[in-house]
């Protein structure tokens, strides 16, 4: 099943300490996060990709065929209103590219596992997730 592929994270605390682009990539399982708090999830779950600042400047994003969306412009590119439809469905369900790869794994099925798979509880992880993502965009 090609989900068990998508069931890995990238340790985003220890691929910091080596921002180079030799970084090694590690795969491990999801880190039980906190389901309250938006930070420390984007920070266990997409820093390692998007940056701790949401600019797309994470250590694994130089190993990445397409660069990671800068998190920072979703309401600027979106004629200035935060799209919370388009974050929600992009964490869930994956984001669809025309071509080229899809580097972002489908956090459904991750946030389901430590959510004991309760989808109230993915629903609530999804929706602090989104909030702290809206807290990063540019002015």
């Amino acid at each position: 099943m090609r989900m068990a592929g998508f069931f890995v994270l990238l340790l985003g605390s220890l691929l910091f300490a080596g921002q180079g682009s030799d970084t090694a990539v590690k795969k491990v399982p999801p880190k039980q996060t906190p389901i309250d708090s938006g930070a420390k999830m984007y920070r266990e779950y997409c820093a390692s990709c998007h940056g701790l600042h949401g600019t797309g400047d994470g250590p694994v994003a130089p190993t990445l065929v397409r660069r990671p969306t800068d998190l920072t412009l979703l309401s600027q590119k979106n004629g200035g209103k935060f799209p919370v439809l388009l974050v929600k469905n992009s964490i869930q369900n994956g984001v669809t590219t025309a071509h080229g790869s899809k580097d972002m794994p489908v956090w459904g099925p991750i946030l389901s596992t430590v959510s004991q798979h309760s989808q109230a509880l993915v629903t609530l992880r999804v929706e602090n997730l989104t909030h702290y993502i809206e807290t990063l965009q540019v002015k």
